[in-house]
């Protein structure tokens, strides 16, 4: 991974410390980005995508500590998943949460899926200001553009901040429940069953 840049690095995190919502290619597709703990950030993510309020978004942390303090419950499925070559990566896990240890943001909420991301100025970023909520940056319902320019056309306004570029990849990721026994592929992305069987014990 390249070393991001210090000044861009300072600006995105400022952004999003102050309640911005955030547009940047990502290691999958393109994607918003606000604090998970800023409640007015997330509606305003929501409102850009014109998602459904009842549809909960996933989360992007830097590491399994992060992880581990809002939370989450990591069994051994979970554990085995984050060690795999995959995450960092196209990966998203859904699992359980510990509502006596999660914070407020996280309030009413008995499931998570989050992803760690493979890309440095994201774990930079996450690292600074904690959890991100991170989705893909496209119109609910509608495929996300490789490019930030079609992304600004597609949605209902502006983010606060944009980072230009293109996406490295066109395919969201996969998402693993961890919730079932076995554990099931919930969206087939990036990864494939076959990748994803020897970290899973089989896949339902």
């Amino acid at each position: 991974m390249s070393t991001p840049d210090d000044a861009l690095l300072t600006r995105a995190a400022a952004c999003l410390d102050g309640g911005g919502t955030l547009l940047l290619p990502t290691d999958t597709v393109l994607g918003l980005a606000a604090r998970a703990d800023r409640p007015a950030a997330v509606a305003r993510i929501f409102a850009l995508k014109d998602r459904p309020a009842e549809k909960n978004l996933p989360v992007m942390v830097a590491d399994a500590a992060q992880l581990t303090a809002i939370g989450a419950l990591v069994d051994d499925t979970v554990a085995r998943l984050i060690a795999s070559p995959f995450c960092p990566g196209p990966l998203t896990i859904a699992l359980a949460l510990d509502p006596a240890r999660a914070p407020d943001w996280l309030a009413g909420r008995d499931e998570l899926a989050f992803r760690i991301p493979d890309d440095a100025l994201l774990l930079a970023l996450i690292a600074r200001t904690g959890p991100l909520t991170v989705t893909s940056a496209n119109r609910s319902g509608q495929p996300t553009p490789a490019g930030t320019e079609g992304a600004l056309a597609q949605l209902t306004g502006a983010p606060d901040m944009v980072i230009a570029g293109r996406a490295r990849g066109t395919t969201p990721s996969t998402l693993v429940n961890c919730r079932h026994s076995p554990a099931r592929i919930e969206r087939q992305g990036a990864l494939s069953p076959a990748d994803l069987a020897p970290y899973m014990g089989g896949v339902a």
